[in-house]
């Protein structure tokens, strides 16, 4: 294959599809605005699954090196009403249905697997423009250029390079969160330890909730989720820790004390996440050279799938690229025919998702859910 392909973003969904083109003998390019891989964190815990994670790690040959940094004990869930009382109290079977594993990992994994100078770092596109013949012309903040024949977009929500195929724009969920750590807890915050167990912790009631889990060493990931008007959330000074954090808390005003404090005494400051989703059943018509993956495809609400889909999504372009080594555009129209129900089933099931933790039935429809409908 003699075309030049160029993949916007470092992230899973771009770095996979890096990988499967590697193992496939196609050098890639890819551009990330990050200045290096550790110059911010990457989120927490992610679960992979049998029918699009873990194709796509073993389409990339890496699933050994995914099962080495599995999080032991991880998929241990239990719910708490707000006065701490539990609920709901799953341990770890070790059946190893969906292990857990630091997107961090995950991604560290992925940039190992790629040959020396793939990832050009520092590479921050401002601007993307046809050029002709399938060809694009790439603008960088440093006021460089670069052209390509065949980009993809794995540049995730703010995606610059899905204008060149769509109008659409993500718009904000209603639901915002907020995101917290605490560290070494078992010995310095024993109590918020033991309220979330060894896996993830949900406690919720309708349009709000605080979720945890415990990662390795000893951490805490918390994010709370408040149902808000954007506003609300672009009204709070985050630069000021110690008053947004009591502004979050207060909306927990009377909560068991082991769950404010995931709040309260977090050991990084909090960081705001206001939720955007594009619309469902997003989809463009072929346009020469370009395409996306991930986030810039089909970005929806949290639950569980978009990690997992941007990954598979750059397996199976990936492996459509390499099935079609000379007609470029018959491997994008194989790839995007199979993205596009794969993308819209996930995109109408997660606000489904949504509800069950957030909406006016919860926490009565997450233990539903979690017990296959058999009560608590």
């Amino acid at each position: 294959m003699t075309t030049s392909v160029t993949i916007v973003g470092a992230g899973l969904g771009g770095l996979t599809l890096a990988r499967v083109l590697h193992v496939h003998g196609i050098p890639a390019i890819v551009c990330e605005a990050d200045t290096s891989a550790d110059v911010r964190g990457q989120g927490g815990r992610l679960d992979i699954h049998e029918h699009n994670g873990r194709l796509a790690l073993e389409e990339a040959g890496l699933v050994d090196e995914f099962l080495a940094h599995v999080h032991q004990g991880a998929e241990a869930a239990r719910v708490l009403a707000p006065d701490a009382t539990v609920l709901l109290d799953h341990p770890d079977d070790g059946a190893g249905v969906r292990p857990e594993v630091l997107r961090g990992d995950l991604r560290r994994i992925l940039l190992d697997s790629l040959p020396a100078g793939t990832v050009r770092w520092g590479r921050k596109v401002t601007a993307v423009r046809a050029v002709g013949d399938g060809r694009h012309e790439l603008a960088f903040a440093d006021g460089s250029t670069a052209t390509t024949d065949l980009l993809v977009g794995a540049d995730g929500a703010w995606s610059r390079v899905r204008p060149l195929l769509s109008d659409a724009e993500p718009e904000y969920v209603g639901t915002s969160f907020v995101e917290t750590y605490l560290f070494d807890a078992d010995r310095r915050h024993p109590a918020c330890a033991k309220a979330v167990g060894d896996g993830a912790m949900y406690a919720l009631v309708p349009g709000k909730g605080i979720l945890a889990h415990r990662e390795a060493g000893g951490v805490l990931h918390t994010y709370v989720a408040l149902t808000k008007p954007r506003e609300w959330l672009d009204g709070i000074d985050f630069t000021d820790t110690a008053a947004a954090t009591a502004r979050v808390a207060a909306e927990f005003d009377g909560w068991a004390p082991e769950l404010t404090a995931l709040i309260t005494d977090g050991d990084t400051p909090p960081v705001p996440r206001a939720l955007h989703a594009l619309p469902a059943g997003h989809r463009w018509g072929r346009v020469p050279g370009v395409t996306l993956v991930g986030d810039a495809a089909h970005l929806m609400p949290p639950n569980g799938e978009g990690a997992n889909l941007a990954m598979l999504d750059g397996a199976e372009l990936g492996r459509a690229l390499a099935a079609h080594p000379d007609d470029v555009e018959a491997a994008l129209a194989q790839y995007e025919q199979a993205l596009f129900p794969r993308s819209t089933a996930e995109a109408v099931e997660a606000p489904r998702d949504f509800e069950t933790c957030f909406g006016a039935d919860t926490p009565g429809s997450l233990l539903e859910l979690l017990t296959g409908g058999q009560g608590g």
